[in-house]
Formats: C-alpha cells, structure tokens, sequence
C-alpha cells in the first residue's frame, strides 16, 4: 500500500502540473495550534461538470520514497464532489481529535477526478488525474525551524543529492542549484523538488557531470520555504 501510495503521489504531483481543468486554492493547507479545521476551495473553470473524490492519508518519508497511508485522524467533507461548469466546491478539512500534537504532523488529501460520482463510489475507479495538497498541523509554542545536512554522493554512475532534516519543520526545496568549485551554477531544478519532512532525510537521483568534486568544494544554492540559501555541499570520500 506504501509503495503504491507514493507512486500515486508522485504521478499525481506531476499530473497536476500540467492540469488546466480542476483549480485548487490553497496548494499548501497549515492548521496552526488551536485550529481544529481548515478549507480548500475546488473551482471548475471548464465547460463540462467535474466529478471526484477526496481522501486524506498521513505522510511520512524514507530516504528515497515518500510514503502515505490513509487516516481518519483529518476529514474532508464531503468526500464525494460535483463541480458544475465556472462553478466551485468548499471542501471542509476537520482534525477529530483537537489536542494539542507534539511534533509537527503531515497528511496528503488526494483529489481525484474520477468520470462519474458512481465510478467514485465503486471498486476500481478510474482515475483521470489526481491532485495532491500537503496539510501540516503545527505544534504550541514557537515555530519550529528545519535544520539541514546536505550531502552530495555518488551512486554507482550517478549522484544523489542526500537532504537530512534533523530540525522541528519540514523544509520545502525549490530552486536547487550546485555550484561547482570554479563558480558555474548547474541547475538541478527549476521549480518545487520536494519536502524533506521533520526528523527524515530525503535524497533525490540528480544530473551532474562525473567530475565536478574533482576540481575544489561544491556550494548549493535553493529557496529553502520559499527563502534563499546558499550553503556547503559536503561530498564524501567514496569507500
């Protein structure tokens, strides 16, 4: 189910990009503390009516793979959506359980357009593109901060940029460059490359010429939550 889950998570992230039918406000949700619900708007700009379904799963990650599994700990309502044409849909986030959490918590809502409210009600579905939000549900007490290791390794014939959140946030990357001992950026990506959650470590394959740890230290630039960094980039000695 993890596995499967994860697949779903990335080929949903990259379908969604490219989506133009269904529109979702806000892309990323936060419930800070004391807040025991929260909302997303779903608008349908198109000329046809927008079917779908809404499920909430609990994140985690391991180095290589983000991992859901579903929860009732947070409730969408309603779970079951028709937009009509220029119309839009609320869907209502709910915590059942309002204590206070200890550590920051992180869930995926999954929306799916599916054909039909009955393909969404049965075994099956058909599945026409899917829509992924991050929902974190914040601690009492300041905000935490991430704080990050970064390592450069390689990995057979490739290199792996290796992220390792040992602080309180989850930390958002976009923007990632490597800056090569000689001062040549090299653009990793352009746009969002992933979440590395609080308390994980996170690695992502990576294009890089073979040889740039050879000529002097590597630095990485990024917007670390939608902030600019530059920093070290360790690269270890391979065994």
């Amino acid at each position: 189910m993890r596995r499967l889950a994860a697949v779903a998570l990335a080929l949903g992230c990259a379908l969604a990009a490219r989506a133009s039918s269904l529109q979702i406000s806000p892309v990323l949700v936060e419930l800070m503390p004391g807040q025991g619900a929260s909302a997303m708007t779903l608008r349908n700009p198109g000329k046809e009516p927008i079917y779908g379904q809404v499920r909430v799963f609990r994140w985690d990650q391991s180095a290589d793979n983000d991992q859901l599994e579903p929860s009732d700990e947070l409730v969408a309502s309603p779970p079951l959506i028709r937009i009509e044409p220029q119309g839009e849909q609320l869907v209502r986030l709910v915590r059942r359980d309002a204590a206070a959490v200890t550590a920051e918590r992180n869930y995926r809502v999954l929306v799916d357009e599916v054909p039909s409210l009955d393909a969404a009600s049965g075994n099956g579905v058909n599945i026409r593109l899917r829509y992924s939000v991050p929902v974190f549900v914040e601690p009492p007490g300041p905000p935490g901060l991430p704080q990050l290791s970064w390592e450069l390794r390689r990995a057979g014939t490739q290199w792996q940029l290796r992220v390792s959140n040992t602080g309180h946030r989850r930390a958002q990357l976009a923007a990632v460059q490597v800056i090569g001992a000689d001062g040549v950026a090299h653009e990793i990506n352009r746009g969002l490359l992933g979440y590395a959650l609080a308390g994980r470590t996170r690695q992502w394959t990576i294009a890089l010429d073979e040889d740039i740890a050879a000529h002097g230290p590597l630095k990485l630039r990024a917007n670390l939550n939608a902030q600019p960094i530059e920093t070290v980039l360790s690269v270890p000695a391979r065994p």
